[in-house]
């Protein structure tokens, strides 16, 4: 489904080392683990879990090899004998970057309907959670939120004053043109004029 995207794009690196331990359980079909990880394999991870749950699949292994490897590769060695640390280049300066403009609006349908949109500005590269937090400076009796850290980054657990609740299984889903992002708030970059939507679901 989704060609070849299982749940979202931060649920990847598991989901493929699933397949890499298990690949001797399911037949080969028209879906198959090549299709999953090609969409690794072209995907810029940002956030440091994820980067961390795809590296073993990029090596054909997964966190139950993990134990087998141990330190056997730099025991006996003196830290001189490890490899050393390459010095960090010398990066120039950037020119500022453009600005870019983003449509927001926020919307419940479940109960006390309310539906609220804004136009923000925004640096050209900015985060959707940069986006939310213009539009929140800029009029934050409506644009309010919350979030909570997480191992894959922010989690928004509330705007509007309205927060998901586990025990009626609601949440806040984030939209493109009504298609549902596949990144978070803290790694999605929309482009200019692109509308995001964050809608008041459940699951």
């Amino acid at each position: 489904k989704h060609n070849g995207i299982i749940g979202n794009i931060s649920s990847m690196g598991l989901a493929l080392q699933a397949l890499e331990t298990s690949s001797e359980f399911y037949a080969p079909r028209k879906w198959d683990r090549a299709q999953a990880f090609n969409v690794v394999c072209n995907y810029d991870y940002q956030q440091p879990m994820a980067i961390a749950q795809v590296l073993p699949d990029l090596v054909g292994k997964s966190y139950l090899n993990a134990g087998r490897w141990g330190c056997a590769a730099t025991n006996g060695m003196s830290p001189h004998q490890q490899l050393p640390l390459s010095p960090l280049p010398t990066l120039p300066l950037s020119p500022p970057a453009a600005s870019i403009t983003v449509q927001f609006s926020i919307t419940n349908t479940l109960k006390n309907y309310f539906h609220y949109s804004t136009s923000v500005c925004v640096p050209d590269n900015s985060t959707l959670l940069q986006v939310m937090k213009v539009a929140r400076k800029e009029k934050p009796d409506i644009f309010c939120f919350k979030t909570q850290k997480t191992s894959l980054g922010p989690f928004v657990t509330s705007i509007h004053g309205l927060a998901g609740n586990e025990n009626e299984r609601t949440y806040w889903q984030f939209f493109s043109c009504w298609s549902p992002l596949q990144e978070g708030v803290g790694t999605y970059k929309p482009k200019n004029w692109e509308h995001i939507q964050a809608i008041f679901s459940t699951y």
